[in-house]
């Protein structure tokens, strides 16, 4: 019994270090999913007039596989 606790204490532990990363990880995720579907929505748009104001747009940074970047 006392080896089954020892398991599922650092189980327990490596989930608690691990959950922060994964949350950035899945949180970069959708926003890049997002930032890639408004692009493909501002190019299937037609242009409202020729001398209308063109909306300032992002660039996409690249893709760095750090949760901790600044």
């Amino acid at each position: 019994m006392n080896t089954f606790l020892s398991y599922l204490s650092i189980a327990a532990l490596f989930t608690l270090v691990l959950l922060p990363a994964l949350v950035g990880f899945a949180r970069e995720r959708r926003i890049d999913r997002e930032l890639r579907e408004a692009e493909r929505r501002g190019e299937a748009a037609p242009p409202e007039a020729a001398g209308a104001a063109r909306p300032v747009t992002a660039k996409r940074r690249p893709y760095v596989r750090s949760w901790a970047r600044i």
